[in-house]
């Protein structure tokens, strides 16, 4: 019998509380190099814009130079999510006001504005990782057939998927993702609504909160697209391809995240969580987020860290832990179905197969 069929579930605390004192005090320090990370793929973007703004003046054969940059400026949204994700994670900015203003500037070409992040990421997901309550989670075959469920099942990869949907639709399931949730808690506000995966519900104060930051972010893109011209070349070269590059590159990520494991309704991280291997130049951009079972462990540890505690967690769980080479982990989504049939199965939108969940096939005590 294995160690994982032999042991109960075993909570975040209980990991962090065994492991907490192996690591080094530094680790859970606030890391505020990220902050200027933040601001220099702002930078960036920006940068990007004032060139493209010459864009009419080039040869039309000369504008595939431009192409660099928008893969550059692809990487920065990117950058900036993840770099945001990290602030609101930790104490770097300790003032409210400053810490508001420059997680919403992290935040706008995410279209999320960061009381509903908050809300949705750090309070719910993180809380209630891959169980019923989860915002993030796969839909379950029960639920029904709503456009966002209807979506979600053309978009995501699965055995089922169209290559073709699969790769337009990389693009754009963030946005697909945080329209849901985001119309949910704006227009409705209710546990009750079908189109979400897990419906969420925030107080009145945070309603109104992110209802405005909403406005501000939607304000900044109209300025944006002001400023750009309209011009077809300078907003598909310098708006729409950065933008949905940097989502197809996000979505690589969240759809290995937590969509191959079983539902966990008590969180525990090393089942309900997956870490992958990317190369060292990605985890070097994109703050070490292929660790991703080790920041459900420690939200707020510095990520530089997250491979010391990798290196912990193969030696006190190797039976436990869920790390798998990206290239692995993507055929696994491509294999399976993606709606949840049980806790620990996946069936297709039919209903007409049951795959057992690959990464346990076990049910802990």
């Amino acid at each position: 019998m294995s160690t994982l069929q032999q042991e109960r579930w075993i909570t975040q605390a209980d990991y962090a509380k065994r492991l907490r004192s192996l690591l080094p005090a530094s680790a859970f320090l606030p890391s505020p190099h990220k902050l200027w990370i933040l601001l220099l793929n702002l930078a960036i973007i920006g940068l990007g814009w004032g060139i493209a703004d010459h864009l009419p003046q080039w040869r039309w054969y000369l504008l595939w130079l431009y192409l660099p940059l928008t893969l550059g400026m692809g990487n920065s949204v990117i950058v900036l999510l993840f770099a945001t994700h990290d602030l609101l994670h930790s104490k770097v900015i300790k003032t409210p006001l400053l810490r508001k203003a420059i997680s919403l500037l992290g935040l706008t070409l995410l279209w999320t504005p960061p009381t509903f992040w908050k809300a949705v990421h750090n309070r719910e997901h993180h809380a209630k990782t891959n169980s019923q309550h989860d915002p993030d989670r796969n839909y379950l075959a029960e639920q029904p057939a709503s456009w966002g469920k209807w979506i979600q099942n053309l978009f995501v990869p699965s055995a089922e998927v169209h290559p073709f949907w699969l790769v337009i639709g990389i693009g754009f399931a963030w946005g697909v993702h945080t329209f849901r949730n985001l119309s949910a808690v704006l227009l409705f506000n209710h546990a009750q609504t079908t189109y979400a995966a897990a419906p969420i519900q925030v107080s009145a104060k945070e309603r109104r909160a992110i209802a405005g930051e909403f406005l501000i972010i939607l304000t900044i893109h109209l300025g944006i697209l002001s400023y750009l011209g309209l011009h077809p070349i300078k907003l598909l070269l310098s708006y729409f391809l950065p933008i949905w590059l940097g989502y197809s590159g996000v979505m690589f990520y969240v759809y290995t995240n937590h969509m191959l494991c079983r539902m966990t309704e008590v969180n525990d991280p090393l089942i309900n969580s997956v870490s992958i291997r990317v190369p060292q130049l990605l985890d070097l951009l994109h703050f070490n987020f292929s660790y991703h079972t080790e920041h459900h462990l420690f939200p707020g540890l510095n990520s530089d860290y997250y491979p010391e505690l990798q290196v912990l967690l193969k030696t006190e769980y190797p039976d436990r832990f869920n790390l798998l080479p990206a290239k692995t982990a993507w055929q696994m989504l491509l294999q399976t179905p993606r709606h949840y049939q049980t806790v620990n199965s996946f069936t297709d939108w039919t209903g007409s197969k049951s795959v057992v969940c690959p990464l346990s096939s076990s049910e802990p005590l």
